[in-house]
């Protein structure tokens, strides 16, 4: 019935992920991650309540802003939590956009003095920022608002978090905090094949047991198994398509070479992607595909295919672009 080997789900599928984060029973993993993360920024996070994003936006192009999970506390602070598996065109500014959502939901009818309830996008990231990645040591990011001569805070009811797990290579002995642990088990929990006994705490006993394969349904095995597949596919299409890219711009020996050679193999690896997911691709989305000049819009559009359910869905994104 099935291929995996694992003992454990990977935490990057989108079906990992949301198994693990996003549903109502398991929530409690959420929120001692998020109480953990934030441990210096409020006081504890005692309740969590899931919100439909879809009632964020105000028009259609707004609805296709699709959150991974978005939720809020007792207090009524909101959180954006994304994962992130692949480098995608422009991602900064998409959580900048993101957060002005639970920003504009939170404007009141009538007389409002407008005071609003912090918000806070944390990014699980599976790649390292091109900017960053001569700094091995840094792997999460903290910005908030502030005056750039005094460095002080100007406004701290909107935080951005990025947490760039690549560069998490802290090993069981190392682990000093909580937290450590938490980033530790995301990165590494499809390699164990037990429960390591520095984790031998509650929270962590229950995500290995909601993690674990052998506790899923058939049909849950399944969905995995598409997940999986397609993560493997996605992150497999975009090396290829790199490597080959540079293989061909080599040949060609000119820089217009690299460019074009590196644009031909990408189209064709995201079209190969695309029907891995989707099946057959309609005519009209392989024209988009293929009218497309820019080697950085191909990759970040194998992203946009991960995240869209439909192909129409994604036909969407690329009229967006």
């Amino acid at each position: 019935m099935t291929y995996l080997t694992d003992r454990y789900v990977n935490f990057f599928t989108d079906y990992g992920f949301k198994r693990l984060f996003g549903e109502e029973p398991n929530k409690d993993l959420l929120r001692d991650f998020l109480n953990e993360l934030l441990r210096e920024e409020q006081g504890e996070i005692v309740e969590l309540t899931y919100l439909k994003d879809e009632q964020l936006g105000n028009t259609q192009l707004d609805r296709k802003a699709i959150f991974d999970l978005y939720c809020e506390n007792e207090r009524g602070e909101k959180f954006i939590v994304e994962l992130q598996k692949a480098k995608q065109n422009f991602f900064k500014d998409r959580s900048v956009f993101y957060s002005t959502f639970p920003i504009q939901h939170q404007a009141k009818q009538g007389d409002w003095n407008y005071e609003l309830k912090a918000v806070y996008t944390i990014g699980i990231l599976d790649f390292v920022f091109d900017e960053d990645k001569n700094d091995p040591d840094k792997y999460r990011y903290d910005i908030k608002l502030q005056d750039v001569v005094t460095n002080k805070v100007f406004y701290d009811k909107l935080t951005f978090i990025y947490l760039e797990l690549p560069k998490f290579c802290k090993p069981l002995e190392q682990l000093e905090t909580r937290f450590d642990k938490w980033l530790y088990a995301i990165k590494n929990l499809d390699r164990l094949d037990k429960v390591p006994d520095s984790l031998r705490e509650r929270v962590f006993e229950k995500f290995f047991e909601v993690a674990e394969i052998a506790n899923f349904s058939r049909e849950e095995v399944l969905k995995y198994e598409d997940s999986l597949k397609y993560y493997r596919d996605m992150k497999n299409s975009f090396e290829t398509a790199r490597d080959e890219g540079r293989e061909e711009g080599r040949e060609e020996g000119r820089e217009e070479g690299r460019e074009e050679g590196s644009l031909d193999t990408s189209r064709r690896m995201l079209l190969k992607a695309l029907e891995l997911k989707f099946g057959a691709v309609p005519a009209s989305v392989a024209e988009k595909v293929e009218s497309i000049t820019s080697v950085s819009r191909l990759e970040a559009l194998f992203e946009e295919a991960y995240a869209c359910q439909t192909v129409e869905a994604f036909f969407a994104c690329l009229d967006n672009g």
